[in-house]
Protein backbone atom coordinates (compact mmCIF):
# COMPACT_ATOMS: atom_id res chain seq x y z
CA UNK A 1 0.00 0.00 0.00
CA UNK A 2 2.59 2.58 1.12
CA UNK A 3 6.23 2.54 -0.02
CA UNK A 4 8.97 5.00 0.89
CA UNK A 5 12.03 4.32 -1.21
CA UNK A 6 15.31 5.85 0.06
CA UNK A 7 13.83 9.28 0.74
CA UNK A 8 15.93 12.28 1.77
CA UNK A 9 14.49 15.57 3.08
CA UNK A 10 16.13 18.83 4.09
CA UNK A 11 15.29 22.41 5.04
CA UNK A 12 16.95 25.70 4.00
CA UNK A 13 19.46 26.88 6.60
CA UNK A 14 22.19 29.46 6.92
CA UNK A 15 25.05 28.43 4.64
CA UNK A 16 23.12 25.66 2.86
CA UNK A 17 20.51 23.08 3.83
CA UNK A 18 19.83 21.20 7.06
CA UNK A 19 19.28 17.44 6.72
CA UNK A 20 15.93 16.44 8.25
CA UNK A 21 15.58 12.83 7.04
CA UNK A 22 18.32 10.67 5.51
CA UNK A 23 17.92 7.55 3.32
CA UNK A 24 14.68 6.29 4.85
CA UNK A 25 12.84 3.30 3.37
CA UNK A 26 9.77 1.41 4.58
CA UNK A 27 6.73 -0.44 3.26
CA UNK A 28 3.30 -0.79 4.83
CA UNK A 29 0.65 -3.30 3.77
CA UNK A 30 -2.99 -2.39 3.27
CA UNK A 31 -5.06 -2.49 6.47
CA UNK A 32 -2.03 -2.26 8.72
CA UNK A 33 -1.42 0.40 11.36
CA UNK A 34 2.16 1.60 11.70
CA UNK A 35 3.93 4.01 14.00
CA UNK A 36 7.08 6.07 13.71
CA UNK A 37 8.56 6.26 17.20
CA UNK A 38 11.33 8.56 18.32
CA UNK A 39 12.41 11.59 20.30
CA UNK A 40 11.51 15.12 19.28
CA UNK A 41 13.57 16.36 16.36
CA UNK A 42 14.32 12.93 14.88
CA UNK A 43 12.41 13.69 11.67
CA UNK A 44 9.25 11.62 12.14
CA UNK A 45 6.78 14.48 11.59
CA UNK A 46 8.76 15.57 8.53
CA UNK A 47 8.22 12.10 7.06
CA UNK A 48 4.48 12.44 7.67
CA UNK A 49 4.43 15.85 5.98
CA UNK A 50 6.30 14.47 2.98
CA UNK A 51 3.75 11.65 2.57
CA UNK A 52 0.93 14.20 2.82
CA UNK A 53 2.59 16.29 0.10
CA UNK A 54 3.63 19.25 2.24
CA UNK A 55 7.40 18.70 1.88
CA UNK A 56 9.31 18.03 -1.38
CA UNK A 57 11.86 15.23 -1.61
CA UNK A 58 15.57 15.79 -2.21
CA UNK A 59 15.98 12.14 -3.22
CA UNK A 60 13.90 8.98 -3.37
CA UNK A 61 10.26 8.22 -4.11
CA UNK A 62 6.94 7.86 -2.28
CA UNK A 63 4.28 5.49 -3.69
CA UNK A 64 0.75 4.73 -2.53
CA UNK A 65 -1.06 1.70 -3.97
CA UNK A 66 1.48 1.64 -6.79
CA UNK A 67 0.94 5.31 -7.69
CA UNK A 68 3.92 7.65 -7.46
CA UNK A 69 3.04 10.55 -5.17
CA UNK A 70 6.45 12.19 -4.77
CA UNK A 71 9.75 12.03 -6.57
CA UNK A 72 12.60 14.48 -7.15
CA UNK A 73 11.26 17.45 -9.06
CA UNK A 74 7.62 16.41 -9.09
CA UNK A 75 4.74 15.48 -6.82
CA UNK A 76 0.99 15.00 -6.70
CA UNK A 77 -0.77 17.89 -4.94
CA UNK A 78 -1.96 17.09 -1.38
CA UNK A 79 -5.65 17.33 -2.25
CA UNK A 80 -5.28 14.69 -4.99
CA UNK A 81 -3.37 12.07 -2.97
CA UNK A 82 -6.28 10.33 -1.20
CA UNK A 83 -4.32 10.77 2.02
CA UNK A 84 -6.13 11.97 5.14
CA UNK A 85 -4.42 13.71 8.02
CA UNK A 86 -5.42 14.13 11.64
CA UNK A 87 -3.52 16.99 13.23
CA UNK A 88 -2.05 17.19 16.71
CA UNK A 89 -4.50 19.90 17.85
CA UNK A 90 -7.45 18.26 15.99
CA UNK A 91 -8.07 21.53 14.01
CA UNK A 92 -11.85 21.35 14.50
CA UNK A 93 -13.92 24.30 13.31
CA UNK A 94 -15.33 25.89 16.49
CA UNK A 95 -18.30 27.52 14.69
CA UNK A 96 -19.45 24.21 13.17
CA UNK A 97 -21.32 21.40 14.89
CA UNK A 98 -19.87 17.91 15.21
CA UNK A 99 -21.89 16.74 12.20
CA UNK A 100 -20.83 19.76 10.14
CA UNK A 101 -17.18 19.18 11.02
CA UNK A 102 -17.41 15.54 9.90
CA UNK A 103 -19.18 16.56 6.68
CA UNK A 104 -16.64 19.26 5.80
CA UNK A 105 -14.68 17.15 3.30
CA UNK A 106 -17.78 15.65 1.67
CA UNK A 107 -19.01 18.61 -0.36
CA UNK A 108 -18.92 16.67 -3.63
CA UNK A 109 -21.50 14.18 -2.35
CA UNK A 110 -25.24 14.72 -2.56
CA UNK A 111 -26.96 15.94 0.59
CA UNK A 112 -28.45 12.47 1.14
CA UNK A 113 -25.12 10.66 0.70
CA UNK A 114 -23.36 13.22 2.87
CA UNK A 115 -25.86 12.79 5.70
CA UNK A 116 -25.57 8.99 5.47
CA UNK A 117 -21.77 9.11 5.63
CA UNK A 118 -21.88 11.43 8.65
CA UNK A 119 -24.25 9.04 10.46
CA UNK A 120 -21.94 6.11 9.70
CA UNK A 121 -18.84 7.96 10.91
CA UNK A 122 -20.52 9.12 14.13
CA UNK A 123 -21.62 5.55 14.83
CA UNK A 124 -18.15 4.18 14.05
CA UNK A 125 -16.48 6.61 16.45
CA UNK A 126 -19.09 6.26 19.23
CA UNK A 127 -20.42 9.78 18.79
CA UNK A 128 -24.09 8.94 18.23
CA UNK A 129 -26.32 11.67 19.61
CA UNK A 130 -23.58 14.32 19.63
CA UNK A 131 -23.95 15.57 16.05
CA UNK A 132 -25.59 18.86 17.06
CA UNK A 133 -23.03 19.78 19.70
CA UNK A 134 -20.11 22.14 19.18
CA UNK A 135 -16.45 21.24 19.84
CA UNK A 136 -16.25 23.31 23.04
CA UNK A 137 -19.07 21.21 24.50
CA UNK A 138 -17.06 17.99 24.18
CA UNK A 139 -14.34 16.33 26.22
CA UNK A 140 -10.83 16.03 24.82
CA UNK A 141 -11.40 12.40 23.92
CA UNK A 142 -14.66 13.22 22.13
CA UNK A 143 -12.94 16.00 20.18
CA UNK A 144 -10.31 13.51 19.11
CA UNK A 145 -12.97 11.13 17.83
CA UNK A 146 -14.63 13.95 15.88
CA UNK A 147 -11.29 14.72 14.21
CA UNK A 148 -10.87 11.02 13.42
CA UNK A 149 -14.39 10.76 11.99
CA UNK A 150 -13.74 13.80 9.78
CA UNK A 151 -10.46 12.33 8.53
CA UNK A 152 -12.08 8.94 7.76
CA UNK A 153 -15.23 10.29 6.11
CA UNK A 154 -13.74 10.89 2.61
CA UNK A 155 -12.42 7.27 2.62
CA UNK A 156 -8.70 8.02 2.22
CA UNK A 157 -6.41 5.23 1.09
CA UNK A 158 -4.03 6.21 3.89
CA UNK A 159 -4.60 8.04 7.17
CA UNK A 160 -1.77 9.99 8.82
CA UNK A 161 -1.93 10.92 12.52
CA UNK A 162 0.48 13.39 14.11
CA UNK A 163 0.85 12.81 17.89
CA UNK A 164 -2.89 12.11 18.22
CA UNK A 165 -2.88 11.76 22.03
CA UNK A 166 -0.56 14.59 23.02
CA UNK A 167 -3.37 16.82 24.36
CA UNK A 168 -4.82 14.14 26.65
CA UNK A 169 -3.94 12.98 30.15
CA UNK A 170 -2.36 9.56 30.73
CA UNK A 171 -5.56 7.72 31.63
CA UNK A 172 -7.38 9.07 28.55
CA UNK A 173 -4.40 8.32 26.33
CA UNK A 174 -4.32 4.66 27.32
CA UNK A 175 -8.06 4.20 26.80
CA UNK A 176 -8.19 6.06 23.48
CA UNK A 177 -5.13 4.33 22.07
CA UNK A 178 -6.98 1.02 22.12
CA UNK A 179 -10.19 2.70 20.91
CA UNK A 180 -8.33 4.23 17.97
CA UNK A 181 -6.94 0.87 16.95
CA UNK A 182 -10.40 -0.71 17.12
CA UNK A 183 -11.93 2.08 15.02
CA UNK A 184 -9.24 1.90 12.34
CA UNK A 185 -9.46 -1.88 12.16
CA UNK A 186 -13.27 -1.76 11.97
CA UNK A 187 -13.01 0.75 9.11
CA UNK A 188 -10.31 -1.34 7.39
CA UNK A 189 -8.03 1.66 7.06
CA UNK A 190 -4.28 1.79 6.54
CA UNK A 191 -2.71 4.29 8.93
CA UNK A 192 0.64 5.73 9.93
CA UNK A 193 1.04 7.74 13.10
CA UNK A 194 3.96 9.43 14.79
CA UNK A 195 4.59 9.59 18.53
CA UNK A 196 7.39 9.81 21.06
CA UNK A 197 5.38 7.62 23.46
CA UNK A 198 6.40 3.96 23.35
CA UNK A 199 3.29 2.71 25.17
CA UNK A 200 1.05 4.26 22.51
CA UNK A 201 3.09 2.72 19.71
CA UNK A 202 2.99 -0.78 21.22
CA UNK A 203 -0.75 -0.49 21.96
CA UNK A 204 -1.74 0.51 18.44
CA UNK A 205 0.73 -0.56 15.80
CA UNK A 206 1.20 -3.65 13.66
CA UNK A 207 4.58 -2.24 12.61
CA UNK A 208 6.84 0.17 14.49
CA UNK A 209 9.70 2.19 13.09
CA UNK A 210 12.28 3.55 15.52
CA UNK A 211 13.82 6.76 14.20
CA UNK A 212 17.29 7.79 15.37
CA UNK A 213 19.75 10.22 13.84
CA UNK A 214 17.13 11.29 11.28
CA UNK A 215 16.79 7.85 9.71
CA UNK A 216 14.93 4.59 10.32
CA UNK A 217 17.00 2.46 12.68
CA UNK A 218 14.55 -0.49 12.82
CA UNK A 219 11.20 -1.32 11.17
CA UNK A 220 9.61 -4.31 12.86
CA UNK A 221 6.60 -5.81 14.62
CA UNK A 222 6.09 -4.78 18.27
CA UNK A 223 7.21 -8.26 19.33
CA UNK A 224 10.32 -8.15 17.15
CA UNK A 225 11.26 -4.69 18.33
CA UNK A 226 10.85 -5.58 22.00
CA UNK A 227 12.56 -8.99 21.90
CA UNK A 228 15.08 -8.45 19.09
CA UNK A 229 16.25 -4.82 19.00
CA UNK A 230 18.60 -4.27 16.08
CA UNK A 231 21.21 -2.29 18.03
CA UNK A 232 22.25 -1.68 21.65
CA UNK A 233 21.01 1.91 21.24
CA UNK A 234 17.50 0.75 20.33
CA UNK A 235 17.50 -1.71 23.25
CA UNK A 236 18.48 1.10 25.63
CA UNK A 237 15.82 3.39 24.14
CA UNK A 238 13.08 0.78 24.59
CA UNK A 239 14.10 0.06 28.21
CA UNK A 240 14.44 3.74 29.11
CA UNK A 241 11.07 4.74 27.65
CA UNK A 242 9.31 1.83 29.36
CA UNK A 243 10.79 2.83 32.73
CA UNK A 244 9.82 6.49 32.27
CA UNK A 245 6.25 5.52 31.35
CA UNK A 246 5.94 3.32 34.45
CA UNK A 247 7.21 6.09 36.71
CA UNK A 248 4.90 8.68 35.15
CA UNK A 249 1.87 6.44 35.58
CA UNK A 250 2.77 5.69 39.18
CA UNK A 251 3.20 9.37 40.03
CA UNK A 252 -0.02 10.54 38.40
CA UNK A 253 -2.10 7.74 39.84
CA UNK A 254 -0.69 8.12 43.33
CA UNK A 255 0.37 4.53 43.77
CA UNK A 256 1.99 3.69 47.10
CA UNK A 257 5.73 3.92 46.89
CA UNK A 258 5.73 6.04 43.74
CA UNK A 259 8.52 8.64 43.54
CA UNK A 260 7.38 12.12 44.42
CA UNK A 261 6.51 14.39 41.50
CA UNK A 262 8.83 17.31 40.94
Amino acid sequence: MLELDHIHLSYPAAGGRLQAVSDLSLSLEGGQIACLLGASGCGKTTVLRAIAGFEPLDEGEIRLAGRVLSTVGGQVEPEHRRVGMMFQDYALFPHLTVAQNVAFGLRRLSAKARAQTVREMLALTDLDGLGNRYPHQLSGGQQQRVALARALAPEPQLLLLDEPFSNLDIDAREKLAFELRDILKAAGRTALLVTHNQAEAFAIADRIGVMQERTLAQWDSPYGLHHHPATPEIAAFIRREALLAQRAQACLRGRPGAPAAA
